[in-house]
């Protein structure tokens, strides 16, 4: 029976009908097949074809091995057996694919097939162990089914966090410590403790234990909790004679840049005697642990850590679970970790969605009695409604939730939460209620409208270049990356005439004939421009984002183009474009892109048909890169209610570890 002849084989006994011989041609053939349809990867197919090649094995286990490789591409950690056998929907290709071709389906090799009897295969196989001693290349906990190497990133992650949870400080009550750095209770006595102020409470629990986390929206203060926290703990280890080393770190360049400039904003508010005592240089965390380029080691690791009592990772929805282990293993063992994010945004590009698997039952505070005693001891609060039984996890979290940034006014606030709650009615009602938000409805980017909003957008920018530098040319150079940075072009996709590619082409085209830039294509003076790979020799940064300028210090044309971008310290550097690194226009970027970066306005454009990438989570952070107007923009903004009503659920066992 040959491949097509199968796919016609009744579903009721498709689970063993499908069965094929794992050293035969017709296995490698549907491999080559899925792989030709671009259901897999070539790497996908190579792997299995090397496990074929180990050990004679049934197709399932390879079957099994293949969709755990794939689903690394969708940031899974894991397979999860049960979810694979359930919901079709996550495994590649179509569910159904008999018209086309008449190829068999991945779904369709696990019709018939029971979870138990897939496990039970699995355990019998030579590939795979229950993580102990062996070198499997496949490790099976539970239903959940892993590379090695993934599984060894997830195990190293729990065990150094619960170490960290474990390390309790011998602390002074610090009822009046927290009272005196935290502004709302300044000089106000016994009337600022009638409402739970989160914020000190966040400190207590970061003087508390050695690891914490902080998560909260835009503009609900966590970086200025955060130099209140720094500030609390190195004043703590001035009293017992110590000076507290401390890190700050961010995922990419642009958050360390915007946390630097929070971190000098906050630590300004600061008592006299405590500001000294906060750091203002954030790191990238490539940088801070040092990677050795060509290698994808880093200089400081398990041999050699770092030398510092205390980091802080800013931006944590955005570290995947390989640089959470590269971090965890390269902090000494008696040093404190405090991640500060938004549990709601996108989680990471990368495998792993680390700071959602701790938060994942975090909504609700669920702290239990011990912890609930010595918070309201140490705060001077009454936390009754905080208290629960939550997980030993969730006794280190704290959520933020009155945004400073979003008041009661705020249409971007409004929208915010609605798609966080996940109310699609409110969604498709809430933009009339509002001025700073609206939505377009285009029948094409060519529409007129879209023109009109670019040229509003970027026109300011490019006139400000068009001036030239009246002082010096390096607050010029400021001022334009500071205009440029007010508005932005955000897409879910890359490809498509509304996704970066066809929105960057088409912004370049609008300000050519409006006369802004030069030339439509090119180099060109004017052209902002992103760093999409590492180049440490430059001191670049994926994410990175800069200027194209004449360079010449009265900024004219003669003298050929620089490419300036500013460092999280502030500093400028001016780059010939032969120099750099990949880099693609940035006038329209994808919001996964935008994260640790905010606007004055944002404008979202929706694709033209629903797709997987939708989801609640990247609505959500697209809205939220908005700072005070949000424009919503597309051919069929019905997909908005699709996407809101998409959750993003990435398997991992973290959370489980962590209980």
């Amino acid at each position: 029976m040959n491949i097509e002849q199968r796919a016609a084989v009744d579903d009721g006994q498709a689970g063993e009908n499908y069965m094929l011989d794992p050293r035969g041609s017709e296995f490698n053939a549907l491999l080559t097949s899925w792989a030709g349809q671009g259901w897999i990867r070539a790497l996908d197919r190579a792997f299995v074809l090397f496990l074929e090649a180990e050990a004679e094995d049934s197709p399932l286990v390879l079957l099994a091995a293949l969709f755990t490789s794939w689903q690394l591409v969708k940031g899974h950690i894991c397979l999860d057996l049960e979810t694979a056998l359930n919901q079709p929907a996550v495994l590649p290709g179509p569910e159904d694919a008999g018209g086309d071709a008449g190829l068999i389906t991945p779904a369709a090799m696990l019709r018939g097939i029971k979870k138990e009897q897939w496990r039970q295969m699995l355990l019998a196989s030579p590939l795979v162990s229950d993580g102990g001693v062996g070198a499997a290349p496949l490790v099976l906990r539970d239903y959940r089914l892993y590379l090695r190497r993934y599984w060894q990133y997830e195990m190293d992650v729990a065990q150094a966090l619960k170490g960290k949870m474990a390390h309790l400080f011998e602390r002074p009550e610090l009822v009046s410590q927290l009272d005196r750095l935290f502004t709302p209770l300044r000089n106000s006595g016994e009337r600022a403790k009638t409402h739970v102020h989160w914020q000190s409470v966040a400190a207590a629990l970061a003087a508390r234990s050695a690891f914490t986390v902080v998560s909260g929206g835009p503009g609900t203060g966590k970086t200025t909790t955060v130099v209140q926290i720094i500030a609390l703990l190195a004043g703590l280890a001035s009293e017992q004679g110590r000076i507290l080393r401390i890190a700050l770190a961010a995922p990419t360049g642009k958050a360390a840049a915007r946390l630097t400039e929070s971190i000098r904003q906050a630590a300004a508010r600061l008592p006299d005697e405590l500001r000294a005592m906060v750091p203002e240089e954030v790191a990238t965390l490539h940088r801070l642990l040092g990677r050795r380029p060509g290698s994808g080691q880093f200089t400081h690791n398990a041999l050699c850590k770092l030398h510092i009592d205390l980091l802080v990772v800013d931006e944590a929805s955005m570290v995947d679970m390989e640089m959470m282990a590269a971090v965890v293993a390269a902090l000494p063992e008696e040093a404190a970790l405090i991640l500060l994010g938004d549990k709601d945004q996108l989680a990471s590009v990368e495998a792993g969605s680390v700071l959602g698997d701790l938060c994942r039952q975090a909504e609700r505070p669920g702290y239990k009695a011990a912890t609930l005693a010595w918070l309201e001891k140490n705060t001077g609060y009454s936390l009754r409604e905080a208290g629960g039984e939550g997980g030993e996890i969730d006794q280190h979290i704290v959520i933020l939730r009155h945004s400073h940034r979003f008041g009661p006014q705020s249409g971007i606030g409004a929208l915010a939460a609605a798609v966080n709650a996940g109310d699609q009615e409110r969604v498709a009602t809430v933009w009339q209620d509002y001025t700073d938000i609206r939505r377009l409805r285009l029948t094409s980017p060519e529409d007129e409208r879209l023109a009109a909003l670019i040229l509003t957008g970027y026109r300011p920018a490019l006139e400000l270049y068009r001036q030239g530098p009246e002082g010096g040319i390096d607050c010029w150079c400021r001022q334009l990356l500071e205009a440029f940075n007010r508005f932005q072009l955000l897409t879910p996709a890359r490809h498509g005439a509304w996704g970066v590619e066809g929105l960057n082409h088409l912004t370049a085209r609008i300000l050519y004939q409006a006369g802004l830039v030069p030339v439509p294509e090119g180099w060109y003076a004017g052209r902002p421009v992103l760093v999409t790979r590492n180049d440490y020799s430059l001191g670049l940064m994926n994410g990175d984002i800069g200027i194209t300028l004449p360079d010449g210090a009265d900024g004219s044309e003669h003298s050929g183009l620089r490419v300036v971008f500013q460092s999280a310290s502030g500093e400028l550097k001016k780059i010939s474009p032969a120099r750099l690194p990949e880099v693609e226009t940035v006038y329209a970027m994808t919001v996964h892109k935008s994260q640790g970066s905010e606007f004055e306005h944002t404008v979202m454009a929706m694709p033209e048909y629903d797709s997987p990438l939708l989801t609640r989570e990247l609505i959500y952070t697209g809205i939220t890169r908005a700072r005070e107007q949000f424009t919503l923009i597309g051919c069929r903004l019905e997909l908005l209610s699709a996407a809101v009503g998409r959750r993003t659920r990435r398997a991992s066992g973290l959370g489980i570890l962590l209980g």
